[in-house]
């Protein structure tokens, strides 16, 4: 069907493409996010983690909401709902509720080994739903990003020793942020940023007010001022605001690279982990910090091939209408 078929509409993207802005943008929701680890941590040492993974979730749903009716935008139609439905499932209930199980009996500086992952499995997930390809200098420059951003951390950690079940979640936390930040990377192309995690939000918040109610039947949690704040910071940035920066940069794109920003997340966190946490940082942690963001600068500045077509920015009207 050609682009001026009567059933055809070509959408003008909501976001710009320049790909350095979108680098910026992406590096601003990297620095938001990176507090989570510490700042989880701090807080499952006086909270369940189920009131932690769904609680945030909640405030920042009411936060959405009333961005989203303050601003009046419009409804999401058809099959946009049902990709909401995949954001919604992997960053607003997968990633934080993994994570902060895991948590529990492990520290920040071991949870940001595996999430060093990330920036590959949303590069592997981009390429998959977005049809991006990016040249092989891209991937080998993203194999060796991951190395280093793993093998700094590992250092920092002393080593994952036997795995076990705090891992596996981790590992499925990494799976869940690789396909919601895909999805909603290209869903903001289409609703723009932050109204992308504002609708995804909303689509969770049901099954998240019902966890944090059951999460609260023992009672409210006795946690400690600097507790609190660290859930306040989890639920308004980490679930909200840190969005509205990191959906921008993977809409303006090219996503593949712009994910791979996140490669210097593991290097703050553990920097933060040292200050909120009193963790130990040496001569390693400048040494892996700069060969970390060293490999990320690189693969970000590698463009996608000049023969292949840019991640598609064009919507079937018709087919939504029917859907």
């Amino acid at each position: 069907m050609s682009p001026n078929s009567s059933a055809t509409t070509l959408l003008q993207p909501v976001i710009s493409t320049r790909t350095s802005t979108g680098i910026w943008w992406g590096l601003l929701g990297v620095v938001a996010f990176s507090f989570t680890v510490p700042l989880t941590r701090v807080a499952v040492e006086g909270m369940s983690p189920l009131f932690i993974g769904a609680g945030r979730a909640v405030v920042a749903a009411v936060l959405a909401a009333l961005a989203l009716a303050f601003t009046r935008q419009r409804l999401p139609q058809g099959v946009q709902w049902i990709r909401l439905a995949v954001v919604a499932g992997g960053i607003v209930a997968g990633f934080p509720l993994l994570t902060t199980f895991a948590l529990t009996s492990t520290s920040a500086s071991h949870g940001a080994v595996v999430i060093a992952l990330l920036p590959a499995a949303t590069a592997t997930a981009a390429v998959i739903r977005g049809r991006e390809r990016p040249r092989p200098l891209f991937w080998i420059l993203t194999i060796v990003g991951v190395i280093a951003a793993v093998a700094f951390a590992l250092i920092q950690s002393g080593g994952f020793g036997s795995l076990h079940w705090a891992d596996l979640l981790l590992l499925g936390a990494v799976v869940a942020a690789a396909i919601g930040y895909a999805e909603g990377g290209l869903l903001a192309r289409e609703l723009g940023a932050w109204q992308t995690i504002s609708w995804a939000l909303v689509v969770a918040s049901p099954l998240m007010i019902v966890l944090t109610v059951v999460s609260l039947l023992p009672g409210i949690p006795s946690a400690t001022p600097l507790q609190w704040l660290s859930f306040a910071y989890l639920g308004v940035v980490s679930m909200f605001l840190g969005f509205f920066a990191w959906y921008r940069g993977l809409a303006i794109g090219p996503m593949a690279q712009v994910s791979q920003i996140q490669l210097v997340q593991p290097v703050m966190s553990i920097a933060w982990a040292g200050l909120l946490l009193s963790e130990s940082i040496t001569w390693i942690t400048v040494a892996g910090g700069l060969a970390v963001i060293f490999c990320a600068g690189a693969a970000v500045r590698v463009r996608l091939r000049k023969d292949e077509p840019h991640p598609p920015r064009v919507a079937d009207v018709e087919s939504a209408r029917t859907s």
